[in-house]
């Protein structure tokens, strides 16, 4: 891969902390913005330059393309907070950062959405994301999309429910999804970080049905299996019921993780990190 000038946003979230050391070890020159240093896990001089700014405000993001050949972003939220809205970050952060790009004659734009979210444009998170991803389309910049299937880090809601010795699923269980460590992906975006105007749909290494996923997750605690599969017909009224009586706040991330897991989520299948491991690792931080 060539070592090129390299801007990341959303350098101290979860993937972005993977993709932060993965460009450095590539030798690539990154500028990452952050919104407090701190939280930087890499301190790599040589490679490395912060730049303090919020990208939700575009009056701090001004010139910070300038020299800049690919914009690589992460920026999106699972769940609202800080009174910031799907719409204010997936969405208009990302457009400001796309203005500063178009502005500044950048090359190329990376932008991770999630899997299958043109499918699902009905529901509050990608909604903002796949407008982003329209605009982006149109903006007349190579852009590659990349659609990770969940993360490894999304699952821990099957260790906290076998935490209780108890795990719940809706329907029978034989939804199958392949997600994805952010070890992987990050290797996997930065070997086709020159692939463009493509949508690149991309997964972990084994796929599983939600009664595996729940079986891993007993078995990594030491607990019984235990698994209830309640009726499909309750998923559909609990979305329903936190559509209507709750703020998109409560229900954006409830009514996402919901309606993915009731069919079967299945991507090209990469990388090395498999989910028994990653939940064997994480059961020993958790106090049971």
């Amino acid at each position: 891969m060539k070592h090129t000038n390299i801007l990341l946003a959303g350098a101290t979230g979860y993937l972005g902390g993977y993709l932060l050391n993965e460009l450095i070890e590539n030798q690539n020159q990154v500028l990452a913005i952050v919104r407090n240093p701190k939280k930087l896990k890499n301190d790599n001089e040589n490679f490395l330059e912060l730049k303090q700014a919020e990208v939700t405000k575009p009056e701090t993001l001004k010139d910070i393309c300038k020299g800049i050949h690919t914009v690589i972003s992460t920026v999106g939220i699972t769940r609202q907070k800080d009174g910031l809205t799907y719409m204010d970050v997936d969405y208009q952060a990302n457009m400001n950062l796309l203005e500063e790009a178009k502005k500044a004659g950048v090359k190329h734009f990376v932008y991770v959405s999630a899997i299958n979210g043109d499918k699902y444009r009905h529901l509050k998170i990608f909604e903002a994301k796949e407008k982003f991803v329209d605009a982006l389309k149109a903006s007349g910049l190579n852009y590659t999309i990349v659609r990770p299937n969940g993360f490894f880090s999304d699952m821990n809601d099957f260790l906290q429910m076998a935490k209780s010795g108890w795990v719940y699923l809706f329907g029978s269980g034989h939804q199958k999804f392949n997600p994805i460590h952010g070890k992987d992906l990050a290797t996997f975006i930065v070997d086709n970080v020159e692939e463009t105007n493509k949508e690149l749909t991309i997964g972990g290494p084994d796929l599983l049905s939600l009664n595996e996923i729940s079986e891993l997750a007993l078995n990594a605690l030491s607990k019984p299996i235990k698994i209830s599969h309640l009726p499909d017909s309750l998923r559909r009224f609990t979305i329903w019921s936190l559509r209507t009586f709750t703020s998109v706040k409560t229900y954006g991330p409830i009514e996402f993780f919901l309606t993915l897991m009731a069919e079967d989520n299945i991507a090209p299948t990469y990388g090395e990190y498999h989910l028994k491991d990653y939940f064997r690792e994480e059961a020993n931080t958790l106090e049971i």
